[in-house]
């Protein structure tokens, strides 16, 4: 008797223990967000996206505050292949990054679950130095041009050069981060350089011309970004988990409304990026296309063809399954909470609104 009191004593306090491990109000310390940019200022801010608005105005930590949980934002001079090496040692629990470095990431066996987008159809632009003869993307054969390897920018412009009947090899690559391509543009050590928004300020400087850009062209050329977890984080703090996607939810209903625009874009300039430039960025597309949250038709296509793609240019040998990678309950939740069912459009696999 005395034996079986001790055994079902024991089987108790193991019961108890796995209960406590899982028990839904169980909560982290801290929060720690990687994002794929070095940032701007001190605190650093970035810009560009619904995420971005969240982490200016400050609404995870306000989100969290009654908690105690303290949010960590950490920001990587190295881009989303930077994230991808603080994911694979466990020094994060989100990250904002590109397609390209995420699925490398995962083909590598980093194990992560993407939320919701943040950040998609962004601009490609290529520049050249001001009094270059350059015109366009069909000069560019044979040249020193600065593309950032790893990126979600690298597959943009292997699309472009592969438009244009051209790739990597017909080019003189050089593999530089933003701040350093534009220095380079800047002192004429290159012949034309691929970015982003940032390339538009060098042009209203006078430092730059713009030869390219995907604005008014297939979105297939466009770039897109997102919102991930890693696995164990998701799995020990659910209900964490689906707050900070609710927070980023709201965010970008907040940054998809055009009442907010201007407020938005002023916000966003904090970065050291121009209110202008960002208003000619988003010139002509409505906010709720650039801020959706939404892993639609469109952009679960693009991030399989990003696999495609991405095994095409052997930047990666295996594969990824996308289906499987996207958890969109957390999104789903969000929006049934916050009565935003149909806010925004969903498009299809070729970008047309369905």
């Amino acid at each position: 008797m005395k034996n079986l009191l001790v055994a079902i004593a024991a089987v108790s306090l193991v019961l108890i223990s796995i209960f406590e491990r899982r028990a839904p109000d169980e909560k982290p310390t801290v929060i720690r967000l990687g994002v794929a940019t070095a940032g701007a200022g001190n605190p650093p801010v970035y810009g560009g996206s619904s995420s971005a608005t969240a982490q200016i105005n400050g609404w995870i930590e306000e989100e969290f505050k009654a908690d105690g949980i303290r949010v960590e934002w950490r920001f990587f001079k190295g881009a989303g292949p930077g994230v991808n090496e603080a994911l694979a040692s466990g020094q994060l629990d989100f990250a904002f990054q590109g397609d390209l470095p995420a699925i490398v990431g995962r083909a590598s066996g980093v194990k992560t679950k993407l939320l919701l987008a943040s950040g998609v159809r962004a601009h490609l632009y290529a520049a050249v130095p001001a009094g270059s003869a350059l015109q366009s993307i069909d000069d560019l054969r044979g040249k020193r041009v600065a593309v950032y390897k790893g990126t979600n920018l690298q597959l943009a412009v292997d699309r472009a050069l592969e438009a244009h009947g051209l790739t990597e090899r017909d080019l003189k690559v050089v593999n530089l981060d933003f701040a350093a391509s534009q220095a380079a543009l800047a002192s004429k050590d290159i012949d034309a350089a691929f970015g982003g928004f940032e390339l538009l300020t060098l042009r209203d400087k006078g430092i730059a011309n713009i030869i390219y850009s995907s604005k008014e062209r297939s979105p297939a050329l466009t770039r897109n970004a997102h919102v991930l977890v890693t696995k164990e984080f998701e799995e020990k703090y659910p209900a964490i988990v689906g707050r900070v996607v609710k927070t980023l939810v709201e965010s970008a209903r907040w940054t998809s409304d055009e009442e907010n625009r201007d407020e938005v874009f002023a916000l966003w300039a904090r970065t050291g990026i121009p209110y202008a430039t960002w208003k000619e960025s988003f010139d002509g597309e409505p906010m709720k296309l650039r801020n959706s949250p939404l892993f639609d038709g469109f952009l679960t296509h693009r991030y399989k063809q990003a696999v495609a793609d991405a095994q095409r240019f052997k930047l990666i040998r295996r594969g990824v399954d996308v289906d499987a990678w996207i958890d969109k309950s957390y999104l789903d939740a969000a929006i049934r909470s916050l009565h935003l069912e149909g806010y925004w459009p969903s498009y299809d696999s070729e970008g047309n609104p369905e």
